[in-house]
């Protein structure tokens, strides 16, 4: 049913590290995701894929589908899932390509988690790359198979020539979400260390935020098909991270920074003073080695200047949302300990924004 457990995902981790040698691995996706309990620093799910990340595996984590969840007025803010809170990794969200080869019309989706994450108020995602309407392999005789047989991808699609066959011969399913936007991330990583087998997961994590495109809509109004509500979203800092994927820009780049420097995600503080979000390195990282790294070069001058966040109208603990201030900025997280290790199965509709 798409349901598991801490103690199941972190048995896999652990497998996969033992094996690493033996099979090569060098790029771990996970497409799951459950709320955030408590600090990266103590969550077990976090340890593991940092115990991962540290083996010379490069991990990336689908950064949650909880985008348009306001229950605490903080219009989807402060939602990614674990282990996509954990600054090591890199945490992918998702965009809508309208089905197009160009991306002059790919826009944000509503869906995809934003950051800070909760307790620790790390930036995240890292990066955004296509998760609406993806097209794979088809999960035969699964939950989601028989449940949405209607995802099942015509074979006119992908075969003119073909006679039409029984849906149930069908070899092709359709599903949105960060979990389909994380594998395109899991790919471009695979290349770049196929590329150059010595880069460390840090130098991946830092080429592919620093070449991924970061012109974005400041803000786009997208709607729901199935009912009929508009979103907005907004392209800052906690919504897009470093930019949307580019893969022929990452091969094409030769930038290394130094081993001994590593790709944390940074964390953010708010001054009550200047009423500004500033960012927080951690030391010894990539980002504050030179220009060629640094903050505006990563994120994008549009979100950071200096080391302030810039919002715009994506503000949501401001005087006027005192609510949202305190829930982003508190010292727990909100969500239900009782909640499984899964990611939210309410966006694998066709059409979904």
């Amino acid at each position: 049913n798409g349901y598991g457990s801490d103690a199941t995902v972190i048995a896999a981790i652990t497998r996969a590290i033992q094996l690493k040698t033996t099979y090569n691995i060098k790029v771990m996706n996970l497409s799951l995701g459950r709320p955030v309990r408590g600090s990266y620093k103590t969550d077990p799910l976090c340890l593991a894929v940092e115990a991962a990340w540290k083996a010379g595996i490069v991990v990336v984590v689908a950064a949650g589908n909880e985008g348009r969840n306001n229950s605490l007025g903080t219009q989807g803010y402060g939602t990614i899932t674990s282990p996509g809170n954990d600054p090591y990794v890199i945490t992918v969200g998702a965009m809508n390509t309208k089905g197009s080869a160009t991306r002059s019309d790919d826009v944000m989706t509503s869906f995809s988690s934003k950051g800070p994450t909760m307790v620790d108020f790390v930036v995240k995602p890292d990066l955004v790359a296509p998760g609406s309407n993806i097209a794979s392999n088809r999960p035969w005789l699964t939950w989601f198979d028989e449940a949405y047989t209607s995802n099942r991808i015509p074979i006119s699609a992908y075969c003119a020539t073909c006679a039409t066959v029984a849906s149930a011969q069908l070899d092709y399913f359709q599903m949105s979400g960060t979990s389909m936007a994380a594998p395109f991330v899991s790919g471009a990583a695979a290349l770049l260390l196929q590329q150059n087998p010595s880069l460390t997961p840090d130098q991946v994590k830092a080429r592919l935020m620093k070449t991924a495109d970061k012109t974005f809509q400041l803000k786009t109004v997208v709607a729901n098909p199935t009912t009929g509500t508009n979103y907005t979203v907004n392209a800052d800092l906690f919504t897009v991270g470093a930019g949307y994927l580019n893969i022929d820009a990452a091969l094409l780049n030769t930038a290394v920074p130094a081993a001994t420097r590593s790709a944390l995600s940074p964390t953010v503080s708010y001054n009550s003073t200047t009423k500004k979000v500033n960012l927080v390195m951690a030391s010894n990282v990539v980002w504050g080695e030179s220009i060629l790294w640094g903050e505006s070069v990563v994120w994008g001058e549009s979100v950071v200047w200096g080391e302030n966040v810039v919002w715009g109208e994506s503000v949501v603990w401001g005087e006027s949302t005192n609510a949202a201030f305190t829930t982003l900025w508190g010292a727990s997280s909100p969500w239900t300990a009782a909640s499984p290790a899964v990611e939210s199965i309410d966006l694998i509709l066709n059409g979904e924004n």
